[in-house]
């Protein structure tokens, strides 16, 4: 009976989940890609601050680790008409990225002559 229970609690937690799901995708604040959901709260914010509300909300910082998970952050680039900061840094080697970690990069998708912000991508 226990189990049943469980089941149902469960169940219920997963169609309350995927209706809100549902909701934020369709005011585009949620987009997803295989197993990573990528979100904004629509706001501005320096990198630090983003770090912040990511790590509170319970995720981190997009780091794209393919196509698809690149083009499901340009989505929500493009719905908000602005930019996205990753979880990538500049390391010790000049023009060389890692993730914030220090772990290499095994994705990139640079245009052309990019980065070029001089430590400020």
């Amino acid at each position: 009976l226990v189990d049943n229970e469980v089941q149902k609690v469960i169940c219920q937690l997963a169609h309350r989940v995927s209706r809100l799901e549902g909701v934020l995708q369709l005011e585009k604040m949620v987009t997803a890609s295989e197993e990573k959901m990528f979100a904004t709260n629509g706001k501005k914010a320096d990198f630090y601050t983003t770090l912040k509300k990511c790590k509170e909300a319970g995720g981190s910082i997009a780091t794209p680790s393919n196509q698809d998970e690149n083009n499901a952050i340009l989505q929500l680039v493009k719905s908000f008409n602005t930019f996205a900061y990753l979880g990538i840094k500049e390391s010790l080697i000049p023009s060389k990225f890692q993730f914030l970690d220090g772990g290499q990069l095994t994705y990139t998708n640079w245009h052309l002559n990019e980065p070029a912000g001089k430590g400020e991508e």
